[in-house]
């Protein structure tokens, strides 16, 4: 534990928020023996997550937990608990405010099986990466322990799981639509996108006796009435669960509005489940100096002592990566991050990020290469919009061209390389997060200066596919643009003496894809002699507009398309552009 002082009471009776003015704990606590070496009695806030507890920022439960103690609230974390007893949860009593329940870093029906439905035998974030220390459908398990753990305990829901499921969703692995988790968890409230003003108002008001569910906590969906709802508030209504249900086509209809909703900062949507509203308050990202402030956290970077060294895949890859901004504006249609970072793009400051790569330098496992400055998409830090969020009608900044408000400077991006390389004990940093491919043809000298400083040999680049009216329905720039780039990233590393490569990221069997359009990625790749390393059969992630498209076999302008439901079908492609034949029977 740090030797930093006790919170502080301002004059106007509100607590310091300041880092120097709190007491904060060198790991969470995990165990009661823990909680005593700090002197705390009780926890305010229990955090219950998926994955292990690592304490880096790019860990959910660490973030938030952090978070939460720099504005004076015990907080601990029981981190992928048994799920066969509520015991676990148990170990530091019951939290006086209430439970954080996430499923982790990613939806844990992703995380344990394939595209093509199999069980995956590993699992990046946790100890040793086996598989099965999380149950599926982690947040409705975990909220169900805790009411068996603690009668009447608040539980809040979040993490992407949840976020992405915040209403009516197409659920791939059941082949079916499912109500809002927030519903089928019997939770309290869910707090979708990065949580951290979401979180910390929901802990005030609890700490001071107020009801839980208002319109007032950002970022947030509950049952409540709309007529509650601020005067003059500007308010959607959306499809409701049972019209969703009755006819496909509505999915695509409030999955479109629940995409623009995260760009309008006073808007709240409403979703009627079963003769009950489901309220969901305007999104709330930190701005640049709340986001300074949350990575200076003092975060070892390291799993929680108590995995006694077993390694930990995802801790492993991120450990010395810098997150510089959140938010990407590529709007992709099969991607979550619009559904939960949002579109704009939010950015930390040079200084914060160039503190964090000092902090590492001391870190004893440090051996001088930052694996990473980067974020969604790196070349976007910095990225600032000057379009009205309520007037913009886009559904991409980058799509079907790059938006003319969209102003992004790469060339800073590229000082920030070079301030964060300057940096004492720092001997290289790459770029491994990669870099929108269009964007970067827009500065010559962003090329040029990413190829010769700071590619470590592989660059990763998502084209997605090469058939102009499948990217049409990806919101991914066509041939043509990818073509040039490889063309430009080539004659770079010629001039530069340096041997590197492209790695494309790609998707087979997505919708409106058909045999012919593998076929015609399959000679390309064929062509250039690739042999394609990263291919991802589609899968359609919940909340996301390609899977309401997959489902309701419609584009987002309600005309019929193809789209491959088998996973027959979908193998067939996808081993298309492998080159190899499918080994065993697909199931259905």
């Amino acid at each position: 534990m740090c030797s930093l002082p006790e919170k502080t009471e301002k004059t106007d009776g509100s607590k310091s928020c300041g880092v120097s003015d709190v007491l904060m704990p060198r790991v969470l606590p995990m165990s009661r023996w823990e909680m005593d070496q700090l002197g705390w009695d009780e926890l305010d806030v229990l955090l219950v997550s998926g994955d292990a507890y690592v304490d880096h920022p790019s860990f959910g439960a660490a973030l938030l937990g952090r978070w939460l103690v720099l504005h004076g609230y015990r907080v601990g974390i029981v981190a992928q608990p048994n799920w066969k007893s509520p015991d676990d949860l148990t170990v530091m009593g019951r939290p006086k405010l209430f439970a954080g329940v996430t499923a982790g870093a990613i939806d844990s029906m992703l995380a344990h099986y394939t595209a093509f439905r199999k069980k995956r035998h590993d699992d990046a974030y946790t100890p040793g990466g086996r598989a099965g220390a999380r149950p599926n459908r982690a947040s409705l398990v975990y909220a169900g322990l805790i009411k068996q753990a603690f009668k009447k305990l608040p539980i809040v829901l979040g993490g992407i799981e949840a976020s992405l499921r915040r209403i009516t969703h197409y659920d791939f692995w059941t082949d079916k639509l499912r109500r809002s988790i927030l519903i089928d968890a019997k939770s309290d409230m869910l707090l979708y996108g990065m949580a951290e003003r979401g979180i910390l108002a929901v802990a005030d008001r609890l700490r001071d006796g107020l009801s839980l569910c208002a319109p007032s906590v950002p970022g947030a969906a509950y049952i409540g009435k709309v007529d509650d709802l601020p005067a003059g508030a500007t308010v959607e209504q959306l499809p409701s669960h049972e019209e969703i249900m009755g006819d496909p086509a509505k999915l695509m209809t409030a999955t479109l509005a629940m995409e623009a909703h995260v760009l309008h900062a006073n808007a709240y949507s409403v979703h009627d489940v079963e003769n009950r509203s489901l309220i969901i308050t305007p999104p709330a990202p930190l701005s640049t100096p709340e986001l300074d402030k949350l990575y200076t956290l003092p975060f070892t970077r390291q799993p929680h002592p108590s995995y006694k060294g077993l390694k930990i895949p995802a801790a492993d890859m991120i450990r010395f990566s810098i997150n510089s901004h959140r938010g990407c504006g590529g709007g992709c249609s099969f991607c979550t991050l619009a559904g939960h970072q949002g579109r704009t793009v939010r950015s930390r400051s040079t200084e914060s990020i160039l503190a964090e790569a000092e902090s590492m330098t001391s870190h004893p496992d440090f051996k001088g290469s930052v694996s990473d400055v980067g974020g969604p998409t790196a070349n976007m830090w910095g990225a600032e919009c000057s379009a009205d969020p309520g007037s913009c009608k886009r559904d991409s900044c980058m799509f079907p061209g790059i938006c003319p408000h969209f102003a992004v400077d790469q060339m800073r991006h590229i000082e920030l390389l070079n301030k964060v390389r300057d940096v004492d004990g720092v001997k290289h940093v790459r770029v491994a997060s990669g870099i929108r491919h269009d964007l970067a043809l827009k500065d010559a000298r962003y090329l040029r200066a990413i190829v010769r400083d700071f590619v470590g040999g592989q660059l990763k680049i998502a084209p997605e596919h090469l058939c102009d009216d499948v990217l049409k329905l990806m919101r991914k720039p066509g041939l043509e643009v990818f073509e040039k780039f490889l063309d430009r990233f080539d004659a770079e590393c010629l001039a530069a003496d340096k041997r590197q490569f492209v790695i494309p990221y790609l998707i087979s069997a997505f919708p409106a894809c058909t045999p012919g359009h593998m076929k015609q990625l399959a000679d390309w790749l064929a062509r250039r002699g690739w042999r394609p390393e990263q291919v991802q059969c589609f899968i359609p992630l919940p909340g996301t507009v390609a899977a309401a498209m997959y489902y309701a076999e419609i584009d987002p302008s309600g005309n019929p398309i193809p789209v491959a439901r088998t996973d027959a079908e979908r193998m067939k492609m996808h081993y298309m552009l492998l080159g190899e034949k499918p080994k065993g029977k697909p199931r259905r």
